[in-house]
């Protein structure tokens, strides 16, 4: 069976100020999505699911159906406010959905084989999805699930500092916990740094981060449903705690249900954490198409 793709797409881009799931970067009006998508083909994968907010289903039906049509099967799983919520009260001046794990909940009754977890607006590189689609064809299974590794000197901004996930492993490269470090920026002399509450503190450029590429079996989902009605009990009236994918993947491991491999990928990622990042973005595809590594028209 092949491994599906979802692509978290629901966020509402506060920091970007537009859209930007659905920005074109490409030559020809590619979207970061659509090299994600072509990369997951090229790779392996038999089905994407895009988990977006039901008001903006058109506007992604209207960008992908007729071009991925025979290319890869697509379906799409609605994340809201109100779902999975039951009968907790919900504070009025909530204004999002619930995080990232809440959108893996939310591909419940969409996903019933072993599948990727990314971000819409991160552009992940080729090599990791030959890697993620790999381990979810022959090591992938109800205690086994994987994040893909990036070197922390491949992710970060030109525009302004960054949050990353850090991660930790044992000598078997199973993950023991992920550290979010906020305010990551690169000095002058090229060290890497982060800030905290009492001081600025060094991190290694190869640092393995994670950028939210985790590799799931569909068991996950019931966990989410598990762990988010205990979340739920404690924050229903918050109107801004979030439920998160590490949160899952902590409680899968401490609470003894499994191991999360790491794999690293040589793929160096880009995104638009910032609006000031879009030409940055442009100019790394290009330099991609160049290189010969995408043509110049996807579809």
């Amino acid at each position: 069976m092949q491994p599906t793709l979802v692509i978290l797409a629901a966020g509402m881009a506060s920091r970007y100020g537009s859209m930007k799931q659905v920005e074109g970067f490409g030559p020809h009006g590619e979207t970061i999505m659509d090299y994600s998508i072509f990369d997951a083909i090229r790779a392996g994968f038999g089905k994407i699911v895009f988990v977006i907010r039901e008001e903006f289903a058109d506007n992604f039906k209207n960008i992908f159906d007729e071009k991925l049509k025979g290319k890869i099967a697509v379906d799409y799983a609605f994340q809201d406010i109100h779902s999975f919520v039951g009968d907790y009260e919900i504070n009025i001046n909530r204004k999002k959905p619930w995080g990232t794990a809440h959108a893996v909940l939310c591909c419940k009754g969409k996903v019933n084989e072993p599948f990727a977890v990314i971000n819409a607006d991160d552009f992940y590189g080729l090599d990791a999805f030959k890697k993620a689609k790999e381990f979810l064809s022959t090591q992938c299974n109800d205690k086994t699930y994987c994040i893909i590794g990036y070197e922390l000197k491949k992710t970060l901004s030109e525009n302004g500092s960054v949050s990353r996930g850090v991660i930790r492993i044992d000598e078997n490269n199973n993950l023991i916990d992920i550290n979010e470090r906020t305010k990551i920026y690169q000095l002058d002399d090229g060290k890497i740094v982060y800030e905290d509450e009492s001081a600025m503190n060094e991190l290694r450029s190869d640092s393995l981060v994670s950028m939210n590429y985790i590799c799931f079996a569909p068991n996950v989902i019931d966990l989410c449903e598990k762990l988010f009605n205990e979340f739920l009990k404690r924050n229903s009236k918050d109107p801004k705690a979030e439920f998160f994918i590490p949160f899952v993947t902590n409680n899968f491991i401490q609470a003894g249900l499994g191991t999360v491999k790491v794999v690293p990928t040589c793929s160096k990622w880009f995104g638009v954490t910032y609006k000031e990042d879009a030409p940055g973005v442009q100019a790394s595809i290009n330099a991609l198409i160049d290189a010969g590594e995408y043509p110049s028209k996807l579809w």
